[in-house]
């Protein structure tokens, strides 16, 4: 295991990814920038545009636009159990996220919604992933 994962007995934790994770649940999403002002997200430690390292936290605004969708009717056998369900790619200000859409019927789901980071967990694999869900 490299020095950023530990097991916990049933899972292996990623320490950059699983911390975002944490953070975002606590509404405190963040981006990493580099001094050029370049951003990406975890697990990244590395700035992909320039290569730097040397990376600070940067807090994500609260909410984000959907930008594009999909909807998927007819899953493979491992999202079977999700279906139908909704993946979209939405605008966080300087990162984009893509992500499940919950908690709303994903026939209404379009480009302009209004979305907040929650992290769910997979029905399928039992993992924690990004989701977003409608602004109220």
């Amino acid at each position: 295991m490299s020095e950023n994962t530990e097991s916990d007995g049933e899972r292996t934790r990623d320490a950059g990814f699983d911390d975002w994770l944490d953070a975002a649940r606590a509404n405190e999403a963040y981006s990493l920038v580099c001094e050029a002002g370049h951003h990406s997200l975890p697990p990244r430690r590395v700035c992909p545009e320039c290569g730097s390292t040397d990376l600070t936290e940067e807090p994500l605004p609260e909410t984000g636009e959907v930008e594009t969708v999909t909807v998927t009717h007819v899953a493979t056998p491992s999202f079977e159990a999700d279906a139908p369900y909704a993946t979209a790619i939405a605008d966080f200000g300087p990162v984009r996220l893509t992500g499940q859409v919950v908690e709303v019927d994903p026939e209404t789901v379009e480009p302009g919604l209004a979305v907040e980071i929650a992290v769910t967990t997979s029905e399928t694999s039992g993992k924690r992933i990004v989701g977003f869900r409608p602004v109220q």
